[in-house]
């Protein structure tokens, strides 16, 4: 292949004999040829070399590299071998991935991936009110299946300083929050229920293959939409609702799980009571657990549960506020499984005679945390309205002693037993009662800083051999003398360890 002189200015005619490479020094060494006239001929080589080695026949023309702009670094682009694939296969790569946050990454290649990997995603919290309302929210993840929009129902200043976090809530509080008469969010700090109900009704529009959603503050409109248009919730946690914004889930045929909270100890207050109870037990049949928080209510509520929601398998009841006389609804509950109390400063201030209590013949479970359990009469009662549980769970509650623990020996069909931080406890208290218990086959304390190894009597330690499953560390010496078993450490005339 020849070049003509007046066809090609980079080939001098003089050296058409004696071709040597050519080189940038040709141009800028050259007062003849202006700079940017020679960089534009050097991209149009490169092009042109990079054509023929890879053997394309359809070079770009002279007038397309005049019309590019002046680049002094020029960088050819690869070509985007992912846009061969269908959204389809593209969707199956994507969902092979493990790492949730490498999603997020994908997501910034292009707007395409960002579209793909937002079909991915079916669980977000959010924190922008604003991302709800625009409608970008069911744009950008239409595939939504749980929710939860508390945080972003919440006016605060995201550059505080200051996080609230709880298993419940997290959220920035403002900088006035000593000002707020004893809770750490204002009313005036909480959306309206017209601006919720608002963002509720675009989400359930746009978002309706929703099975979980966390809301607050949303009346009875904002709940009938959700109801109408996720046909397929079966899962809803509600703060900060009145009484009877509750019949607005009336529709919720799927509903399964609820968490009601009224009153969040030192965040913020709300009001349920039995009205609300007994308006949400004839709605919601269907129920399999329900978690009371912060509730007020009394008898006739949890009776309206037990007598409407028959299907109702697990009740926990955190940080109530209800009257004395509840622990005799609970014997209309009769398909109740597990009964869970956390957090409580009393569990039943008047628990009535004992022919009034009843019992609640399906329990098989009762956990107790972080509880007062000063009132033998008290618990004594709670105790006989439970006395068909085969699992007993009792952890970090308050004023559990020898004689209050004595009341367990009513349950005879318990086989297995979880005490942690319950440190009033001694080892002959728990021996006297679980002596009693034939069925006992699992065994766990942790904790119980006066349950000693040295007072294991050897009925105790008969009883040991035979469990299935034991763990004892009921303090520190215990879990260091196990730790060091054949080791001859601690044993009298084996080694001791000294400080030098």
């Amino acid at each position: 292949m020849s070049y003509s002189p007046d066809k090609n200015p980079i080939c001098h005619p003089s050296k058409a004999k004696k071709r040597r490479h050519w080189s940038w020094s040709d141009h800028f060494h050259s007062d003849r040829v202006d700079p940017g006239e020679a960089l534009k001929h050097v991209i149009l080589k490169m092009r042109l070399h990079s054509i023929s080695n890879s053997g394309s026949t359809t070079p770009h023309s002279e007038s397309e590299a005049e019309s590019d702009s002046f680049s002094p670094n020029p960088v050819s682009t690869a070509p985007d071998y992912s846009s061969l694939l269908s959204d389809e296969l593209l969707l199956k790569v994507f969902s092979r991935i493990s790492d949730t946050k490498q999603h997020f990454s994908n997501s910034l290649v292009c707007k395409w991936w960002c579209m793909l990997s937002g079909k991915l995603i079916q669980s977000i919290k959010l924190l922008d009110w604003e991302f709800l309302e625009s409608g970008r929210l069911s744009f950008r993840f239409p595939n939504l299946v749980d929710i939860n929009i508390v945080s972003a129902s919440i006016k605060s200043e995201r550059n505080s300083g200051i996080l609230l976090s709880s298993k419940l809530l997290e959220v920035y509080l403002n900088s006035g929050v000593l000002e707020t008469e004893g809770f750490f969010v204002r009313k005036e700090d909480i959306l309206v229920s017209e601006v919720s109900d608002r963002g509720v009704r675009i989400l359930a529009e746009g978002c309706r293959n929703l099975r979980r959603v966390a809301l607050m503050n949303v009346s009875e409109e904002g709940l009938s939409c959700l109801a109408k248009e996720c046909e397929l919730l079966q899962e809803m946690e509600l703060h900060c609702c009145s009484d009877f914004a509750l019949r607005g889930i009336h529709e919720c045929q799927n509903l399964q799980i609820l968490k009601l909270i009224g009153r969040l100890g030192g965040v913020y207050d709300s009001v349920v009571s039995d009205i609300g109870m007994t308006i949400l037990a004839r709605g919601c049949r269907r129920l399999m657990k329900l978690e009371l928080v912060g509730c007020e209510g009394s008898y006739d509520g949890i009776k309206a549960i037990g007598m409407c929601c028959e299907m109702l398998e697990e009740l926990t009841l955190c940080d109530h506020r209800m009257e004395g006389g509840w622990f005799s609804a609970l014997s209309y509950c009769g398909n109740l499984k597990i009964l869970r109390i956390q957090s409580c400063r009393y569990i039943d201030g008047n628990p009535g005679p004992d022919e009034h209590l009843g019992s609640c013949p399906m329990l098989e479970e009762l956990h107790l945390r972080q509880c007062q359990m000063r009132d033998k009469l008290d618990i004594r009662a709670l105790f006989l309205v439970c006395r068909t549980i085969k699992e007993l769970v009792i952890e970090d509650c308050w004023g559990l002693d020898n004689s209050i623990f004595a009341a367990a020996t009513i349950f005879r069909n318990i086989r297995s037993l979880s005490l942690e931080g319950c440190s009033l406890l001694t080892t002959e208290g728990l021996e006297s009662v679980v002596l009693h218990w034939k069925d006992l086959a699992r065994l766990k304390v942790v904790s119980c800083n006066n349950v000693r190894d040295s007072e294991i009597t050897p009925e105790l330690a008969i009883l040991f051999s035979v469990l299935k499953e034991l763990k004892w560390r009921p303090d520190s010496r215990s879990l260091l003398s196990a730790s060091l078993t054949g080791t001859g450490i601690g044993q009298k005339g084996g080694r001791s360890l000294r400080r030098k």
